[in-house]
């Protein structure tokens, strides 16, 4: 199983220019992760993009999901970051995995390892929001989705 994360809210970047989770943002971030928590959840691993809002966000997952997971930035989950990358990482890794990111990368992501075209975006991923996914072979297919909001 792998969880694609959308961190939670940032503040504005003219308030802190390295964008941390705002009070609502930091209040659904452990919202999210009581919910993550109570479906299951519990990753191996986690990786997040290294920007504080990513980290922040996936650090309330960590914490109520599985507080010894491995926890680390990685290449791949920035903004601008090709799909290809994640799903060339994925391969062959049997771990329950949690990805914390941002738009437009985990949609482009969620396209592609769903369609296997990296081309096109997916449509309805949860600003904020969780998105759990399962390997069948080389497919894979959406279990279920925690939707977000701030």
């Amino acid at each position: 199983m792998i969880y694609l994360l959308h961190h939670a809210e940032p503040v504005d970047a003219s308030v802190d220019p390295q964008r941390p989770l705002s009070p609502g943002g930091r209040a659904h971030a452990a919202r999210l992760a009581a919910d993550a928590a109570a479906r299951g959840v519990r990753p191996d691993v986690i990786w997040h993009s290294g920007k504080l809002r990513a980290r922040q966000t996936a650090d309330a997952l960590r914490s109520a999901c599985n507080p010894s997971a491995e926890f680390s930035a990685i290449r791949g989950l920035q903004p601008t970051d090709p799909p290809e990358w994640i799903r060339d990482r994925l391969v062959g890794d049997e771990r329950e995995i949690l990805l914390a990111g941002h738009f437009p990368s985990l949609p482009r992501i969620l396209h592609l390892l769903v369609t296997g075209a990296s081309d096109g975006g997916a449509e309805g991923f949860p600003l904020h929001g969780l998105v759990a996914m399962e390997r069948h072979d080389d497919v894979w297919i959406v279990k279920w989705r925690l939707e977000g909001g701030s």
